[in-house]
């Protein structure tokens, strides 16, 4: 299976951001940041059927000035 062949299922993390970016009204960086989010609280069982879940990081902290 092609590793850029999406299913409907999971239609990839670029996809769903701009949905939510086009849903919501925000920018797409505001709608990774909630897309990342969710993905990381995912449930067991959604990580189960798509492993990629797994891999979303912690943001990383902003050093203060």
């Amino acid at each position: 299976m092609a590793a850029s062949k999406k299913s409907k299922a999971h239609p990839g993390f670029k996809a769903v951001q701009a949905k939510i970016a086009a849903k919501q009204g925000i920018s797409k960086d505001r709608a990774g940041a909630i897309l990342a989010k969710s993905s990381r609280n995912a449930s067991a069982a959604a990580k189960k059927a798509n492993p990629r879940l797994k891999k979303v990081a912690m943001p990383k902290k902003k050093a203060k000035k």
